[in-house]
This record gives structure tokens, C-alpha cells and sequence, in this order.
């Protein structure tokens, strides 16, 4: 691994959609300077006076050759592009030795190039908004707890549950709002889901076929499966002595969303691409997230250790938040873990190549204390 390039203390922040918040706030605080790319600079002009940051961060023009032009070794380059669109990034990053910083869960072609970027000495920190992030971070944290409570050693069984969601505050007929691009929403619902259910490996062809009822702090949620679980067992570092009786993360949404999306659930198994595009388009105009509208994030993560001689364990963290005037829930959730991993990096904390928002159980309390220290709510439940 080679010596990371230290900090300049210059921040690019790429991008200024619905998930950019009062982070890149607290970035201006950090920073030397904060340069805010988007389409135009009279977009990124305006994003800037939205957010009360007129005159504290620098409005640019977004394309890939004006950015590069601008990177000096030990920049940081924070994304808040589609993932797709990050390897371009990334690439940049590795040419100018600037380091890179996004939400998004780490993907091939991000991968493919990590061992350019541990030969460049520059951080590559992924999954660090809310989910993928803070859901990491709570995840540790449990784990930590219930070995330390039985024995990462002794003979167990467990239940993992992590289940985050995007809602409307107040319920609609249709039980959700588009906040991030439908199309998006749509193709997450025809990808397959895999997660292990009484201790065996499932597959969901279809997610929401696999919905449920979901009880969180006395409320009733419906929750279906998501991407591919599996791997996170090992990520999240769960002990060899203890066998899954269920791991699983996935979706949370309203109750009543399962009946409310009938139609829709219909359009998707049909299978036609032109007309599911379409359908993208017609619900982002029917049910779109307006400025009159504030949104709800729930985050709820659950362990449940029991011993094959009688121990038991279990813990649960739950993220419960309403937009308000100032500020939409999933912009503060996004934007503020995200922030704080950039500072990590401004701090010259990480090592170079790969990290994600925790990768142990010690970094996931650090940061998790910084974040209710900057007023990000949640609360933890431990029973033993």
C-alpha cells in the first residue's frame, strides 16, 4: 500500500440533487474551499443560495475536463452522480492523485481500479450516506455489542435485520413520493433479491413478492428484501461460531404500499422495458415530492444472538426523521455521514485504496458519536 497523498484541503463537490444537504454545510466549515459543480454555474449558484452558502463555496460548471483541469494532488472529489457515472470520476482522481468520496455501494468498474488508485495514494471511501452508511454503521456497532455481551466464540444462532426507507410523512393514497429518479425505483423492484430465511439461502425473482409486515417502535411498516445480503455477513463481521437463522436487508415502506402499487406490480412482470420507461415518467408526474411535501427516512437495524446454552443478546437502532422547511430528511441523512467520512479524509485518517463508512466496530462508534453530536437522532435498544 503506498503513502497517502496528504490532504490539500480542497473539496469537489459533484452534483447538487435532493441528497445535498446540510453536509456540504459543515464541508464549509471544514475546508479550505469548497467548489459546487452542477449543470451550469447558474445552477450551482442557485443550489448555493438554497442552502445559505452563497459566497462560502465556489459555483462551477459541470463536465469531466473542466473538473480534471481544476484537480490538484490531495483534492477530494465527492460524488453525488449516479453510480454509473462514478468510474469517470474515479479515473480522474487516479490521473491527478486527488481523492474520492461517495454514497453509492462499490461497483465493478470502481473496483477495477482500486489497485491504480493504491498505487496513486489516494482514499477511495464508498457507501458512506445512509443506506449504504449509516446501516453500516449500526450493523457494526450491534455485532461489537452482542460479541462482547455472549462470545464472539460461543455456539449461537442469530437474526440480523436491516430494513431503510424514503416515505412520505404524511401517507398519500399511492403510499410513497418519487425524491430520487423512478426509473431507478422501478429497476430495483424486476432485480432479484438474495438473503438467507430459517436458515437457508433465498431468492426473490420478484422483491415485493416477498413483502411483509414490519413492527418498528409499535408501528406496522411493509418490507421486502434488496440486492444481494449475502456478502454482508462478511463484511459486517459476523463471528464463525454463529449461524444465521436470518440476515437480511432490504426496503421499508408504508403500510398499504403493497396494495396501493397493484398496477404497477402488474407493468413489471409484464416485462416491456418501453412501456415500464414510460410508466417511470407518468408516476414521477403524479406522485412527485414538492416543496409542500416533507419526507420521512426510517432506518431500522435489529440483531438477535441466542446461545445454544441458554445465552442471549439483542439490540436494535432506529433513525426515525421528518424534513422540514429547511431541510428534506434524506439530504441530512445522505449529506451528513457522507461530510463526515470527506473530513476523515481532510484529517488525513484513512489509508489509501478502498474504505467504506465502517469497516470496524471501533471506527462505527467514533463516527456514530460525531454524527448525534451533530444532531443526527437515533436511539439504541439493548436487551440481554
Amino acid at each position: 500500500m503506498s503513502d497517502v497523498v496528504r490532504a490539500s484541503g480542497t473539496v469537489h463537490w459533484i452534483g447538487a440533487g435532493l441528497s445535498t444537504g446540510s453536509g456540504l454545510a459543515l464541508l464549509c466549515d471544514t475546508a479550505d474551499r469548497v467548489r459546487l459543480w452542477h449543470r451550469t454555474e447558474e445552477r450551482a449558484a442557485q443550489a448555493l443560495d438554497h442552502l445559505g452558502l452563497t459566497g462560502r463555496a465556489e459555483p462551477r460548471a459541470f463536465d469531466l475536463a473542466a473538473l480534471t483541469a481544476e484537480l490538484a494532488p490531495g483534492d477530494v472529489v465527492v460524488s453525488m452522480l449516479p453510480a454509473p457515472e462514478h468510474a469517470a470520476l474515479l479515473a480522474a482522481c487516479v490521473r491527478r492523485r486527488a481523492h474520492f468520496a461517495c454514497s453509492s455501494y462499490v461497483s465493478d468498474a470502481v473496483l477495477e481500479q482500486l489497485p491504480a488508485a493504491e498505487k496513486a495514494g489516494i482514499v477511495v471511501l464508498t457507501e458512506a450516506g445512509l443506506d449504504p452508511g449509516i446501516d453500516h454503521l449500526f450493523a457494526h456497532s450491534l455485532v461489537a455489542r452482542a460479541g462482547e455481551a455472549i462470545g464472539e466464540g460461543t455456539v449461537a444462532s442469530y437474526s440480523l435485520t436491516s430494513y431503510c426507507g424514503g416515505v412520505p410523512a404524511v401517507p398519500n393514497d399511492f403510499r410513497y413520493r418519487f425524491s430520487w429518479a423512478p426509473a431507478g425505483v422501478l429497476g430495483a423492484l424486476r432485480s432479484p433479491a438474495r438473503y438467507l430465511e430459517d436458515g437457508e439461502e433465498t431468492t426473490a425473482a420478484r422483491p415485493w413478492e416477498a413483502t411483509r409486515p414490519h413492527v418498528v417502535d409499535g408501528e406496522t411498516f411493509e418490507v421486502y428484501p434488496n440486492r444481494d445480503s449475502v456478502p454482508f455477513i462478511e463484511q459486517y463481521g459476523l463471528p464463525a461460531a454463529w449461524t444465521p437463522r436470518t440476515f437480511v436487508r432490504g426496503t421499508l415502506r408504508l403500510d398499504g404500499w403493497l396494495r396501493a402499487w397493484d398496477a404497477v406490480f402488474e407493468e413489471l412482470k409484464a416485462g416491456d422495458d418501453t412501456r415500464i420507461a414510460a410508466l417511470a415518467r407518468e408516476l414521477a408526474a403524479t406522485y412527485p415530492t414538492t416543496e409542500a411535501d416533507h419526507d420521512r427516512v426510517v432506518l431500522a437495524v435489529s440483531l438477535d444472538v441466542r446461545g445454544d446454552t441458554g445465552e442471549t443478546w439483542s439490540g436494535s437502532y432506529l433513525l426515525d426523521l421528518v424534513g422540514d422547511e429547511e431541510e428534506s430528511a434524506m439530504a441530512r441523512c445522505v449529506s451528513r455521514p457522507l461530510s463526515l467520512a470527506v473530513r476523515h479524509i481532510l484529517s488525513d485518517d484513512l489509508p489509501s485504496g478502498l474504505s467504506r463508512a465502517a469497516e470496524t466496530a471501533q471506527r462505527s462508534r467514533e463516527w456514530l458519536s460525531e454524527l448525534a453530536g451533530e444532531g443526527l437522532e437515533f436511539t439504541l435498544r439493548v436487551d440481554q
